[in-house]
């Protein structure tokens, strides 16, 4: 099983699988009820992902209401696994809207959100804590500064980011660097062969600035599974984008045509048309871990052998050719095709010659 080999977490020593457990339906309370699983039917898939080797458990303190996390720690105390876990939550949405500070990423907030992670969680620490959600309002500095707090406190052993813009993780990263302050190591985005934007910002700024990215949401909440279908009255199916989770989600007829490669590619390596899509993610450029979630022990089996072949280069290219999303400007500028016209029109643009070195002047005190 592909789940007993480990990576490192962007520029961090910590060792993660490249399947990470979401736990966003433990609990039956809040935004994600609809689909929710009780302790007793969260158990088995928490034990199997256990039993396969993985090691990386994605939570947060607004999933479910907090029972998501109250329900983990009630699996980890009974498999006494909390040291082999690398144990992740996250702060910044509201636990109680009649209170400003009560939501948010300012600093009263973050030592708060924690502590009551760490209650419910029944732990003393985190492995990695995680602003959730950019608030648009926080200064960054305020983040880092507590982040850095809390790691010296032993609160959190490492810090990270959740759906940000990528200038901020790159202001968030170099301000931690220049001020000696604890340096972000994750960075947790949407990705997924029906949602490829992050490819032009945030994953070159992941390679640069050692920010290992955790993708959520793979398979498109489920768009990728197959079990959906356009209809005139919208997305026909039973599962979740057809609850709550899908409000306000419109398919492009491009993401539609895309189902129809990915099940052609599928067909072709006699797996299912999740495991292309899993395999497709977790083995692109810049990604530490993709997060899969389950709704038994069964389908999380069926996720997990997505890790147990390898997909061809020419089938490869077929997806990415059937999911590619074109450059808007300035990124068109720096494609092969567009540099190859400048050098056609007369602008030479090249590397230099292998073995180059640079001139280096000889400074040596004269007599």
């Amino acid at each position: 099983m592909a789940l007993d080999q480990y990576y490192l977490l962007g520029r961090s020593g910590l060792r993660v699988s490249r399947l990470a457990l979401g736990t966003m339906n433990f609990g039956t309370s809040g935004f994600h009820a609809s689909y929710g699983k009780t302790l007793d039917e969260a158990r088995p898939i928490f034990r199997r992902y256990l039993e396969a080797g993985g090691n990386f458990v994605d939570t947060a303190d607004f999933y479910t209401a907090g029972e998501s996390e109250t329900i983990l720690g009630e699996l980890i105390a009974e498999t006494g696994s909390r040291d082999r876990l690398v144990l992740t939550s996250k702060f910044t949405n509201s636990v109680d809207p009649g209170d400003p500070n009560a939501g948010g990423n300012g600093r009263k907030h973050i030592i708060r959100a924690v502590e009551a992670s760490l209650r419910r969680l029944g732990t003393d620490y985190l492995d990695l804590y995680l602003l959730h959600t950019w608030d648009r309002i926080t200064p960054v500095d305020e983040v880092l500064r507590t982040f850095d707090d809390l790691v010296s406190a032993g609160k959190i052993r490492h810090a990270g980011l959740s759906d940000v813009p990528a200038w901020y993780a790159a202001r968030a990263q170099t301000l931690a660097d220049t001020r000696g302050l604890e340096p972000m190591v994750s960075l947790q985005l949407p990705y997924s062969l029906a949602e490829r934007t992050i490819e032009t910002e945030h994953v070159p700024a992941g390679q640069a600035l050692g920010l290992g990215i955790t993708a959520w949401s793979p398979l498109a909440g489920g768009f990728l599974t197959g079990k959906y279908r356009a209809s005139d009255e919208g997305l026909a199916g039973e599962g979740r984008l057809n609850g709550p989770g899908g409000v306000g989600l419109e398919w492009t007829d491009k993401q539609w045509a895309l189902l129809t490669t990915l099940e052609s590619v599928a067909g072709k390596l006699d797996v299912s048309m999740a495991q292309v899509a899993l395999n497709w993610v977790a083995t692109q450029p810049g990604i530490a871990s993709a997060i899969v979630g389950a709704s038994s022990a069964g389908q999380l089996d069926s996720s997990l052998a997505a890790l147990d072949f390898e997909l061809p280069a020419e089938l490869r290219t077929e997806l990415d050719e059937a999911s590619a999303v074109p450059p808007g400007k300035p990124y068109v500028m720096f494609t092969p095709e567009y540099q190859s016209w400048l050098v056609n029109t007369g602008t030479k643009v090249g590397d230099k010659p292998e073995g180059y070195h640079p001139a280096v002047r000889n400074w040596v005190s004269r007599k």
